[in-house]
């Protein structure tokens, strides 16, 4: 039997329906998850997408994905004490750039640098699988260079550029990250270096 385009249309917006209802209820286990007083799960970046292995139990679900929704509030907000809520206090960073500190203390003193050349920037989660112990995140960054950036002013310029982490949880927290930013497409947007 042949299915026909109409069909096959149909099906497919089933499905992403059906995505957007199981993203959905994931979420609502957040609320559940978050501590008095944290960090509300209305004001965590929310992923577009959202693709778990349903193997896993709901609980462990629920705490990787909060700890990869604070990850990338922190970076649109810059406040520390989300960075802290999100990574281990054994934070290790497996990409680590030339000249950054290990451990939370690099992606603080990365974050200040951004905000300090693009004080708007907000970091939305555009995909997030979940499987066994690892979050796998598709970022998108946006913003406008209003800042500074090593001496030089931005002139309010649109910054894009987009990022994917591999997060590898232990007890609600990210212990590892290994991550792979679209650096070239940021410093030509920021005019460091020429298209």
């Amino acid at each position: 039997m042949k299915t026909t385009l109409s069909e096959i249309v149909a099906m497919r917006s089933r499905r992403r329906n059906g995505c957007k209802v199981m993203a959905s209820l994931w979420m609502s286990l957040m609320v559940s998850s978050v501590a008095p007083g944290a960090q509300t799960e209305e004001s965590l970046a929310e992923p577009v997408t959202v693709v778990v292995d349903r193997s896993l139990p709901k609980a462990m679900v629920a705490e990787e994905i909060l700890a990869a929704r604070r990850y990338a509030t922190f970076w649109s907000s810059g406040k520390e004490s989300l960075a802290r809520a999100a990574l281990s206090p054994d934070f290790m960073d497996r990409t680590l750039p030339d000249g950054r500190p290990q451990g939370i203390a690099g992606p603080i003193a990365a974050s200040a640098t951004v905000h300090a050349a693009i004080p708007d920037i907000r970091c939305d989660i555009v995909q997030l699988i979940v499987a066994q112990d690892r979050v796998v995140v598709h970022l998108h960054f946006s913003g406008h260079f209003t800042g500074e950036f090593k001496g030089m002013p931005g002139r309010g310029q649109s910054i894009h550029f987009i990022a994917t982490d591999i997060y590898r949880i232990v007890d609600g927290r990210i212990a590892e990250n290994w991550h792979l930013e679209d650096n070239l497409a940021l410093l030509e947007q920021l005019g460091v270096l020429t298209p």
